[in-house]
């Protein structure tokens, strides 16, 4: 029997479906215990500690740590951490606090508290011959050491395979229905599972709806809300698609009981479902369950690996691939004759492979624990967009290109901001004779993110799902561009944020009233963004000399400072949301916390 939520009424674009829900379990990644709450996600003062130490829950204040701290010892997650101090064990102690609410030794109908457990497809492997699937070892092994804590927590009252059963449930519960949970920055902070009433919403990789989280401590006032929040969507048997959504009745015996009625606690992050697209009324609602700015073989493989389930949607199953899908997965061979002409054609499976291969292999070096060299990745980074992957043959001209659209090129965007914001930082704090350095650093920084913005907005006027990612990237480069405005030379004489007005179009006073139904008009932010351009050979890459993409400005700061105001403020408007607050959408967590 699977489940959907429909919407009850017509909704706009730009709307909470949901009111702000609290989560049945959740838990903070064990490389955060130290530097954030651990019962509201919020961070922490710099707390000495040593880094080979157990890691052990922190608190905001005493609020928090009454909240959350019985919990921590009752459900065993203490020692579920002496056990495991070198691994994440977010997965586990979430399943073990559902566990403190909801025993889970007993499954009917393969749910528990209404929520799918998907033991049979989650505990067996993909394929007959597929003996050492990872989901599968996972499961096994983070079982076992559940079981292992609640039997010394209980003092060996059950049996094993009762309390071993028990772990495999929840544990499979947890997988299956937990959500990422980021902070405005777009950090990934930990993980969260919620009632049925967010679980029920299927995905879809071109989805009519997003969510955005709320962290904040227990007690504190309501989440701010145009007019009265309220659930506007309520669950339906698939199969029974074709009845009357408002029968209430009928629907209400389909669902069990009333949502309202689900047991939730009061602390936690809350989560907060969005319309992304008109919703009308007994429309199924959608949400994504994976990055919508990857290609559709990477989207399927990891729906099938994470979910064990092949996605059908309407973007999924169109043949030939739709324009988005086509742009993130493009490579081209690239062929120079004897008179310097070039000729495309396009590349087999091997090169395609070694050459994202050798792109994911840089990006992850940066971003691994052992600190990639920022200068390094870009060297390595800026080389391969711009001239490719060569042949190994001496006589070859050939070289294998990435679209400048492809998944992994926008990956490389983002990775080279970040990068670049790493090494502006590192010389902005040396001496002064570095200032200049660090300055051209900050601009090449500044200047991928407006590339990355740009890059996915033209996807996102084919692709109206991806508004949640397009928001998010443009509203990144409009902090870059503030930032960048008020390092060094550029700085003099700038207006503040809040007294700034614009002249040349209505935008940057909505962007005060972000609750406006207005739409912006595109060319009101054409005016300021075409006085800035890009300065390079190749988009996003170095020139031969190895001077990098930057910003030229024909009339200096005072522009830049404009133009990071007007991004804000369309990245705001896009969806009409609340600025402080983004939707999910591409996870920039990684670089965030590398920057």
């Amino acid at each position: 029997m699977e489940m959907g939520m429909a919407a009850m009424e017509d909704i706009d674009i730009a709307q909470d479906i949901t009111p702000p829900i609290s989560p049945l379990s959740f838990s903070l990644y064990d490389s955060l215990l130290h530097s954030h709450c651990s019962s509201c996600f919020s961070p922490l003062p710099p707390f000495p500690h040593n880094s080979h130490s157990i890691p052990t829950p922190l608190y905001c204040s005493p609020l928090c740590s009454a909240s959350h701290s019985p919990l921590h010892f009752s459900s065993a997650e203490h020692l579920l951490l002496l056990q495991s101090p070198h691994s994440d064990t977010s997965d586990l102690r979430a399943a073990l606090r559902f566990l403190q609410s909801h025993r889970a030794s007993s499954v009917h109908s393969g749910r528990v508290a209404r929520l799918l457990v998907n033991r049979e497809k989650l505990t067996s492997p993909e394929g007959p011959d597929d003996d050492d699937d990872e989901l599968c070892e996972r499961i096994r092994v983070g079982a076992r050491a559940m079981a292992a804590a609640i039997k010394t927590q209980r003092g060996g009252e059950d049996s094993d395979d009762v309390v071993l059963e028990e772990a495999t449930v929840a544990l499979c519960l947890v997988l299956t229905n937990a959500v990422e949970v980021q902070d405005n920055s777009g950090r990934s902070l930990g993980i969260a599972v919620y009632d049925s009433s967010f679980c029920y919403i299927n995905h879809s990789c071109s989805p009519n709806a997003c969510y955005r989280f709320v962290l904040s401590p227990p007690n504190s006032p309501p989440v701010a809300s145009r007019g009265k929040p309220k659930l506007r969507i309520t669950p339906f048997i698939r199969h029974l698609q074709d009845r009357q959504i408002d029968s209430g009745n009928e629907i209400e015996s389909c669902s069990g009981n009333e949502l309202a009625k689900e047991e939730k606690q009061g602390y936690g992050p809350k989560i907060i479902v969005r319309s992304i697209k008109r919703i009308m009324k007994g429309e199924e609602v959608f949400v994504t369950y994976t990055d919508l700015l990857q290609p559709k073989a990477t989207r399927q493989l990891e729906l099938r690996s994470k979910y064990r389930f092949i996605c059908c949607c309407e973007r999924c199953s169109t043949l030939p691939f739709t324009y988005v899908d086509h742009a993130l997965q493009a490579i081209s061979a690239v062929n120079l004759d004897s008179s310097g002409l070039s000729s495309c054609s396009l590349v087999s499976r091997d090169k395609a492979v070694r050459l994202t291969e050798y792109i994911d292999e840089v990006i992850s070096e940066y971003l691994s624990d052992s600190a990639g060299d920022p200068e390094s990745c870009c060297k390595k980074l800026e080389y391969i967009l711009g001239q490719g992957l060569k042949e190994d043959e001496e006589q070859s001209q050939s070289s294998f290109k990435l679209h400048p659209l492809h998944h992994l090129s926008l990956n490389a965007y983002t990775t080279l901001a970040s990068a670049y914001k790493v090494r502006a930082t590192s010389l902005f704090s040396d001496v002064d004779e570095n200032q200049s350095e660090a300055f051209d650093m900050s601009r090449t920084s500044t200047a991928y993110s407006l590339l990355l913005a740009n890059a996915t907005h033209h996807l996102f006027r084919s692709e109206s799902s991806l508004i949640a990612s397009v928001a998010n990237f443009w509203m990144d480069a409009g902090e870059s561009l503030l930032c960048l405005s008020r390092m060094g030379m550029v700085v003099s004489n700038l207006p503040s944020l809040s007294k700034f007005e614009c002249s040349n179009c209505s935008l940057v006073n909505r962007f005060r009233v972000c609750a406006s139904n207005v739409q912006i008009k595109s060319a009101d932010y054409e005016i300021v963004s075409n006085n800035i351009h890009f300065n390079s050979n190749d988009m996003g890459s170095s020139d031969e000399s190895g001077g990098s993409i930057g910003i030229v400005t024909e009339h200096g700061g005072e522009h830049i400072f404009q133009l990071g105001v007007h991004c804000l403020a369309y990245g705001g408007e896009l969806i009409r949301k609340d600025v402080s607050a983004p939707v999910i959408g591409i996870g920039i967590s990684e670089y965030e916390a590398k920057s």
